[in-house]
C-alpha cells in the first residue's frame, strides 16, 4: 500500500450543517459507508508525543493499518494491509505486524513492543469528487459523543484551502478549529477517566 502525503482541511459541523451539505452534494443516506478506526499507542503515549498516530481501519471486512506522522506539507501516511488474524492479535495484545508501519515506528524511536489498544471510533462516511477535490462528510460515534465533520482532501495545500473556504462561506458555516479524530478521541477519553 505504501506511503502518501495527506493534505486536508477539516471543520466540525452541527447536524444541521452536515444535512445541508449532504443535500447540496446530493448524497443519499445510503451513500454513507460505515468504518471503524481502532486506535493504538504506548501506555505513555509515545506516538502522541511525536504528534503521530496509529490506527487500524476496518471497512468492508478489510483491515488497513495506518501510521500518520508530521510532514513538511500535510501528514505522511504509511498504510499497510493486515489480515483479520493480524488485526485481532493487535487488538488483543498490541503486537504490531512486520512491515512498513512497524519500520516507521522504529524510525521514530518508539518501541513497537509497548503498544496497547486504546479504543474505537465508528464513522459513517460519504465521499464525492467536486472541483478536483475529495469532499468527505463524516458522522462519528465515540465514548458517548456524536460529531459531524467536513473534510476537503487534495494534492495541493492552496487548492484544498481555497475549496474548503469557499464551501464554508457559500453555506454560511463558521470556521471552527478542528483537531483530527484521534486527538478528539484521546481528549474525550482523558476527560472521562480523570
Amino acid at each position: 500500500m505504501g506511503r502518501e502525503i495527506e493534505i486536508e482541511a477539516k471543520n466540525l459541523l452541527t447536524k444541521e450543517e452536515l444535512e445541508r451539505l449532504q443535500h447540496y452534494f446530493s448524497l443519499s443516506d445510503s451513500e454513507f459507508i460505515s468504518q471503524t478506526n481502532h486506535y493504538f499507542d504506548t501506555t505513555d503515549f509515545a506516538l502522541k508525543e511525536k504528534k503521530a498516530a496509529l490506527r487500524i481501519r476496518e471497512k468492508n471486512n478489510k483491515y488497513i493499518m495506518t501510521l500518520k506522522q508530521p510532514n513538511e506539507v500535510g501528514l505522511l501516511e504509511t498504510n499497510q494491509l493486515v489480515s483479520t488474524e493480524e488485526a485481532n492479535l493487535m487488538l488483543e495484545t498490541g503486537t504490531i505486524p512486520n512491515g512498513d508501519v512497524k519500520s516507521d515506528i522504529e524510525a521514530l524511536k518508539v518501541p513497537p513492543a509497548k503498544f496497547t489498544y486504546l479504543g474505537s471510533l465508528k464513522t459513517s462516511r460519504a465521499e464525492v469528487q467536486y472541483n478536483q477535490q475529495l469532499i468527505v462528510l463524516d458522522i462519528s460515534h465515540y465514548l458517548n459523543i456524536v460529531d459531524y465533520e467536513l473534510e476537503v482532501e487534495g494534492t495541493n495545500v492552496d487548492t484544498v484551502q481555497e475549496e474548503f473556504n469557499r464551501i464554508l462561506k457559500q453555506h454560511n458555516i463558521p470556521k471552527r478549529p478542528t483537531k483530527n479524530k484521534i486527538l478528539r478521541f484521546f481528549e474525550r477519553k482523558q476527560r472521562l477517566f480523570l
